[in-house]
């Protein structure tokens, strides 16, 4: 078994990786404002929408990994994962409206896609389920 040093440790790294995974992801939705602010005014920055695009599967991935990192630590510590039942079903959540986001925007097709919406939509709920997930999670913490 792994000792509670250990597992203080991965609770805290746990922690700071979804601090900065919620920050990339208010970045993502920076850049996708950006675009639909531009493609309203007609005009299009390619190299943002390249970024935007780029950056997407990576933060979904890495977005789901936290969560499934964090069932993990709690599964090594507790036994179990509902220890902690409002912050894995926050969790929880934020990966199931990742995974939305992400298979919504590969139906994203031309400026007029009715899937626009819904992707913006799922990304304002992503970036507050984050916040209330980090304060439910460093309420746990101290």
């Amino acid at each position: 078994m792994i000792d509670k040093q250990t597992i203080a440790y991965l609770k805290l790294l746990h922690g700071a990786y979804n601090t900065v995974m919620m920050f990339l992801f208010m970045y993502q939705g920076l850049l996708g404002l950006k675009i639909r602010r531009q493609r309203v005014r007609g005009g299009q920055n390619f190299s943002i929408v390249k970024r935007h695009r780029k950056l997407g599967p990576v933060l979904a991935l890495m977005g789901v990994a936290g969560f499934i990192a964090g069932m993990i630590v709690i599964y090594l510590d507790k036994g179990h994962v509902m220890e902690y039942p409002l912050h894995f079903l926050t969790g929880m959540s934020i990966a199931l409206s990742i995974t939305a986001a992400f298979l919504i925007s590969r139906n994203i097709k031309g400026a007029d896609s009715p899937w626009r919406t819904p992707h913006l939509i799922i990304g304002i709920v992503i970036l507050c389920l984050y916040l209330i997930q980090a304060t439910i999670g460093l309420g746990i913490l101290f």
